[in-house]
């Protein structure tokens, strides 16, 4: 039962590296200041097929906001939108009019494609 166990953690650790190599996520810009009212925008580039794509907001007080879920076209909440351009890899976060409240880090996640060998989400600050 060890054994078992020991050969499906390195095959495990296998496809979590093979991922880990094969994948890219960059977000962009690193770092980006708004002036308040300013229109802005993060760019998310990927590597590889995805699902689909998240967004979350880390406020100065260390708490993760879910922004949005998108796995194709468009979706907007207020002043933030998002996009996702599948064909090019890549997912826009768009903040209109940047308030004070805007200031923290913004994080995107994507979620791969699953094959039968594997599955991964996989997060880039």
């Amino acid at each position: 039962m060890k054994t078992q166990r020991r050969v499906l953690l390195n095959l495990l650790w296998i496809q979590i590296f093979w991922l880990s190599v094969q994948m890219k996520v960059e977000q962009s810009p690193g770092v980006l200041t708004l002036q308040e009212g300013r229109n802005s925008s993060l760019i998310c580039n990927y590597s590889i097929s995805i699902r689909s794509v998240q967004w979350f907001q880390q406020n100065p007080d260390g708490r993760l906001i879910s922004l949005f879920y998108i796995a194709s076209g468009m979706q907007q909440k207020g002043r933030l939108k998002s996009t996702i351009n599948s064909k090019e890899r890549y997912s826009q976060l768009y903040i209109r009019d940047s308030q004070p409240g805007d200031s923290a880090t913004y994080f995107c996640a994507v979620e791969t494609q699953c094959s039968t060998d594997t599955c991964s989400l996989y997060t880039k600050p």
